[in-house]
């Protein structure tokens, strides 16, 4: 009985990527098999933009940030007002200048900036792309286009749409400028306002680690934990600061081993960045 109802699914399956292979893909990538979803998409004799945005995701999401970029580009070319789109762009320019050489990722860093400024003004409420646009002006320096007083006005907006994020924000900025009491006072209010947002006890236990306050910040992914007990997230999020702060090793493998076997988002951090983790973690 039970190979039965295997085949009748695997047929379903068969039957929905014949009537509609972007849907199929979709629900591929949705399930984090970003590899089955690029397969279906490339292999599709004609893309409109929103299947060649998805396809640009897949590569992203696969590491392959050249074919991203090329992907993405060409969707927002397409649709020039989709400030989504353009903020993919920028995610993936982003990472291209976070993995090439020097001369080359000032480039690739520039690309990124205009991509993220213009998903901000073709959509001021995108979220994501003002927080994108954010930590590349916390980060990128002046001659990249920059700065603490760009973030600063940045986060003051923030503030305006999300009180909650605002405090993010601005947590953000006084630990850039080493700033750390009031970095922790505005992570704990940004905390305080969403209680059920288990990414903020994360930020918290993630700030808590780096100024060396590892039992403090144990007990905070503790109470992230029992948030939300099964979020993927908080595995990634405790053996990243364990393997940065140099301890708990052992610990920080098994949880990456969790990680890659759970079902996770695309919201999540990918199973390439857990497997690069765990083997900075082995040493290798």
């Amino acid at each position: 009985m039970k190979g039965r109802f295997l085949a009748l699914a695997g047929f379903a399956a068969m039957v929905s990527l014949a009537a509609n292979p972007l849907i199929e893909a979709r629900r591929r990538y949705q399930n984090s098999d970003f590899a089955g979803a690029e397969r279906i998409l490339r292999g599709m004799p004609e893309r409109d933009a929103e299947t060649t945005e998805l396809l640009g995701q897949a590569y992203y999401m696969l590491g392959d940030y050249k074919k991203a970029t090329e992907s993405l580009e060409q969707a927002a070319a397409e649709v020039p007002g989709n400030s989504a789109y353009q903020h993919w762009v920028g995610k993936a320019y982003g990472r291209r200048a976070e993995t090439s050489f020097a001369l080359t990722a000032i480039g690739f860093a520039n690309k990124a900036r205009v991509a993220f400024e213009k998903a901000v003004q073709l959509d001021p409420k995108n979220v994501e792309a003002v927080s994108d646009l954010f930590e590349f002006y916390l980060q990128a320096p002046g001659f990249l286009g920059g700065g603490f007083e760009k973030a600063s006005r940045l986060a003051g907006e923030i503030a305006k749409r999300d009180p909650g994020e605002g405090y993010y924000a601005r947590a953000r900025l006084a630990e850039e400028r080493k700033e750390y009491v009031t970095a922790e006072s505005q992570l704990r209010r940004a905390m305080e306002l969403a209680p059920s947002r288990v990414g903020r006890i994360i930020d918290l236990a993630k700030f808590l680690s780096k100024r060396g306050r590892y039992e403090e910040s144990d007990k905070t992914f503790v109470q992230a934990q029992k948030v939300a007990p099964d979020a993927p997230k908080i595995l990634f999020a405790r053996a990243d600061t364990y393997i940065r702060a140099n301890r708990n090793l052992d610990e920080a493998k098994d949880l990456l081993k969790k990680y890659m076997a759970a079902n996770i988002t695309p919201e999540d951090p990918s199973k390439l960045e857990a497997a690069k983790l765990l083997k900075r973690a082995s040493g290798s």
